[in-house]
């Protein structure tokens, strides 16, 4: 690997395929010039959900409204940087796709991981509120094999139309809800204070940097209205925002 290639990246909840044009558009040019920008730098680069607003795979079929992304993708690997998904709530229907064809791995639900000296647990976030335990059941159905076995029996442009519904009202119930922000911490918290460095998630679009005890809670935004991102260089943890 290059030695230019030293800094850890950590982007989420860009939702593509949920806005209109020209909106979609915009957010997709954006994300595709970040992604070639960092190229040089990035030694490994962090997915930490919700990438799609939806994505479901068949055996032979990808949803193809994501080519670009997913060639951009697949360049920043071929230059050498490690790239790292974890599912969010939107797209945690991920087959092998990423994988098998871009050399992308793909963790289910967290991620515990150490760079440049420092220990950093990574997670989406979303279910941790305790008033989310009807998500977490929900959840639980959604990721059942069974059930994901009998969704692909649907005709294709039907599942997919049926599931786009469903993802753009779950948006919307995610933006209009209170936030249980304390209990972000308090998960953060507890996490720091069993060895961890920084805790680091996506989920509520909003970028957030709390200095808690010996360590951080790190919210890294979103890629829908802050086009914010983390950046771990030399041991220390920034956000910025990508213009």
């Amino acid at each position: 690997m290059s030695p230019n290639k030293n800094k850890i990246y950590f982007i989420s909840d860009a939702h593509l395929g949920r806005d209109t044009a020209p909106l979609e558009s915009q957010k997709e040019q954006k994300l595709l010039s970040f992604l070639n920008q960092i190229e040089k730098e990035c030694e490994t680069l962090y997915i930490l959900g919700d990438l799609f607003d939806f994505w479901f795979e068949y055996k032979n079929l990808i949803p193809k409204q994501f080519a670009s992304i997913l060639f951009a993708l697949k360049k920043l690997k071929n230059s050498g940087s490690q790239i790292i998904y974890l599912a969010g709530n939107h797209d945690f229907w991920l087959g092998d796709f990423l994988p098998q064809q871009l050399g992308i791995a793909v963790h289910p639900d967290f991620l515990e991981v150490s760079h440049q000296g420092k220990k950093l647990f990574l997670i989406h976030g979303d279910g941790l509120a305790k008033k989310d335990v009807g998500y977490r059941i929900l959840k639980k159905i959604l990721r059942n094999k069974v059930n994901i076995w009998l969704y692909r029996q649907l005709p294709t442009d039907f599942s997919y139309w049926l599931a786009n519904k469903v993802s753009h009202s779950s948006g919307n119930y995610t933006q209009q809800k209170d936030i249980e922000y304390q209990e972000y911490l308090n998960f953060a918290k507890g996490k720091i204070n069993s060895g961890f460095d920084f805790v680091i998630m996506g989920h509520i679009h909003q970028p957030i940097v709390e200095k808690i005890d010996k360590g951080f809670y790190v919210n890294v935004g979103d890629w829908m209205r802050n086009f914010s991102y983390g950046v771990l260089e030399k041991g220390e943890l920034r956000l910025e925002r990508y213009s």
